[in-house]
């Protein structure tokens, strides 16, 4: 049992940080430009379909890494440039139908330009193997640089937010949109910059992503709703809440799948005990949003903070 924890427990934090990569992105671009960005997901599918064809295509994957954050970056500043520029003004259900609709118009290119059979993507030959934390738990190391990237994103993203000017801008983009225009900031130039950033950490995610869960069509629109989960427990506009919020989840998730299931099969049939464990576990996290929400309406993490 000790040992089955152990890895739940590495499977929730890794989990988690491919969350927050995802989140991140998010939530800077909802608390700074208020825009509701159904399409995030299709970033992370375009950085993981650019650095698997990259990486199937040369074996490199110094080369896929470029391929996957250049194509996710610059598809969401083009994103940002020809679409969103111009729902600004306009409401929450413009935002929603428009994004909504460049999912449907991401999904069919992708199927379009490669198919819809998913691709395949091999490990990078030095994180094969597996590494042993504790005595008699052995864990992927891919997982672990996983792991390892994403908290290191997060240390960038605190010094890049806290201690710059560009963070000053975007810290109060965040709750003085119209103070910081009116005091002569490029405001445009601003958003995109801030929507390349996201479109950035949502390639990493996918990139990443990639050799664990496989890279097929729609594969963003799979996890999209759990990172605005992650964006409304840890508060929108908050880069620390959504590490929290996304580790929270992340753990909170991977942990019922694991033990739920085991647990009922002792009262239960087996096949019953799956199909009630995989439900149970399925709500486990929209129950902690809503708990979370009845005790800090506004997520752990405001976006002043």
């Amino acid at each position: 049992m000790s040992v089955l924890l152990a890895e739940q427990l590495l499977n929730g934090l890794q989990f988690g940080v491919m969350l927050f990569l995802l989140a991140a992105g998010l939530t800077l671009v909802f608390g700074i430009m208020g825009v509701i960005n159904l399409a995030h997901g299709s970033l992370y599918m375009i950085g993981a379909f650019g650095a698997a064809l990259v990486a199937n295509a040369t074996g490199s994957w110094w080369l896929a890494l470029l391929a996957g954050l250049g194509a996710a970056a610059a598809v969401g500043m083009a994103m940002e440039f020809i679409v969103l520029r111009r729902l600004y003004a306009r409401d929450h259900l413009d935002q929603v139908l428009a994004t909504f609709g460049l999912i449907l118009f991401f999904n069919q290119g992708i199927i379009l330009l490669f198919g819809r059979q998913p691709l395949f993507v091999d490990l990078p030959s030095w994180f094969t193997g597996a590494v042993e934390i504790v005595p008699g738990v052995p864990y992927p190391s891919y997982r672990l640089l996983i792991i390892a990237v994403g908290l290191l994103v997060a240390a960038g993203l605190y010094l890049l937010i806290q201690h710059t000017r560009i963070g000053m801008l975007v810290r109060a983009g965040a709750t003085h949109r119209e103070m910081v225009r009116a005091l002569g900031v490029d405001i445009r130039l601003l958003y995109t910059l801030v929507f390349g950033l996201g479109a950035l950490l949502a390639g990493l995610a996918g990139l990443m992503a990639g050799p664990v869960y496989n890279v097929q069509v729609g594969m963003g629109e799979q996890i999209l709703i759990l990172t605005f989960v992650v964006v409304v427990i840890g508060g929108i506009g908050s880069v620390r809440g959504a590490l929290f919020g996304a580790l929270l989840v992340g753990l909170t998730d991977t942990m019922l799948r694991g033990f739920v299931p085991g647990f009922l099969r002792g009262m239960l049939p087996p096949d019953q005990a799956d199909a009630l464990g995989a439900s149970l576990s399925s709500m486990g996290v929209y129950l902690l949003m809503a708990l979370v929400l009845l005790v800090r309406p506004r997520g752990l993490f405001p976006a002043h903070a």
